[in-house]
């Protein structure tokens, strides 16, 4: 007597092959797959990624856009969104401190980004410097650890600073956390830049 075939399921059958054959782009993916179910239409393998990716079960890397050079990856807003944000906020500050009159309620808005260009800032770009993979932490582990960062960088630049002859006084700290935190930012791109995510799909 004949064993019965037990038949597996699309999204199944997907996660198998993508472990088993760990192909470079989802197109490869949707190619192998068709090779045993050549009924399979491209919409319902979409839509089964989309559930697959949804719920967890299957990890995606897109490729990185091929660049000729450092500078036209900076202006790849899709990769460097956070770098143009950092830099914006750093910008917005500088101008808030030396422009914005310190009268209510326009002096509110200098307090939060003051707020946030000291106690945000140095330790986030640190982050993205040190952890310049987008899988090594979440989120959430980013932003407690930038929180925790800056609340250990900035003291120390200020007690660097004492030992200057610039003392701690508005404007030194002003630039030597622009500096710093411009600094990190840029060697974060730098290193995303050098090591580009490959079209990979992993289960």
């Amino acid at each position: 007597m004949k064993a019965k075939r037990v038949e597996i399921t699309l999204k199944e059958f997907i996660t198998q092959r993508a472990k088993a054959e760990n192909p470079r782009s989802v197109r490869d993916l949707f190619e192998i797959v068709r090779k045993k179910r050549p009924t399979l239409v491209e919409d319902e393998f979409i839509q089964s990624i989309k559930e697959l990716k949804e719920s967890g079960t299957l990890e995606l890397e897109l490729p990185t856009p091929k660049l000729d050079s450092y500078l036209a990856y900076v202006r790849l807003r899709s990769e460097n969104t956070w770098f143009h944000l950092v830099v914006s906020a750093s910008l917005a500050t500088i101008l808030a401190i030396y422009i914005l009159p310190s009268t209510y309620p326009i002096v509110i808005f200098r307090w939060i980004l003051g707020c946030a260009f000291v106690l945000f800032l140095p330790g986030y770009a640190t982050v993205q410097a040190l952890f310049a993979g987008r899988r090594e932490l979440d989120d959430i582990e980013r932003f407690a650890l930038s929180v925790g960062l800056s609340l250990a960088i900035t003291p120390l630049i200020g007690l660097l600073l004492n030992y200057t002859p610039w003392g701690i006084r508005l404007d030194p700290i002003t630039l030597s956390l622009s500096i710093y935190t411009l600094a990190m930012a840029t060697i974060g791109t730098i290193r995303r830049y050098k090591t580009p995510r490959r079209p990979t799909a992993e289960a």
